[in-house]
């Protein structure tokens, strides 16, 4: 028996202990916020770009590059957490099997689409928007002069100057 043990009638925890009995109680914590994301093949899922690898560009540098790209549709399960996406055709260059924390759930929404025969386009290529509902009105102050802005709802957020006022 170990003096410690003989004196005070308990075991002595070492840092070795500690150390280890430290581990668990973290790993406890951590598989509380973790769970298992798992996929269907015909899923639509986003694929996660990131930033440091120089791999390909995708349009854009720095701070504007997208972080996620898609959305693609899981092919195969490849295991429990790699998957064969069908990837679009600007990216054949790279492999298209991903790792689960790669990839994130594409939920489609009918509001986001927005139906093509809303938009009637012009011979110069544009369109004009017609307010549906005005949700917030504000008066911008100015140095020299206050400019009316009134928020609405049309086919996209818009925000227009009334002319006039």
């Amino acid at each position: 028996m170990a003096p410690f043990e003989a004196l005070y009638r308990r075991k002595c925890k070492t840092l070795l202990y500690l150390s280890e009995l430290s581990e668990s109680k973290m790993k406890s914590n951590a598989d509380l916020k973790r769970k298992d994301i798992e996929f269907v093949v015909g899923d639509w899922v986003f694929l996660k770009v990131s930033p440091w690898k120089k791999v390909l560009l995708f349009g854009k540098k720095g701070k504007l590059s997208p972080r996620f790209i898609g959305p693609c549709e899981t092919v195969e399960s490849i295991g429990p957490i790699t998957y064969r996406l069908a990837l679009l055709p600007e990216l054949e260059k790279i492999h298209n099997v991903f790792h689960v924390s790669m990839l994130r759930r594409y939920r489609t929404d009918p509001s986001h689409v927005i139906p093509h025969s809303a938009i009637v386009l012009q011979p110069n290529l544009t369109y004009s928007e017609e307010p549906v509902k005005v949700l917030a009105r504000e008066v911008k102050e100015l140095r020299n002069k206050r400019v009316p802005l009134v928020k609405s709802c049309g086919i996209g957020m818009v925000q227009k100057k009334i002319p006039g006022k």
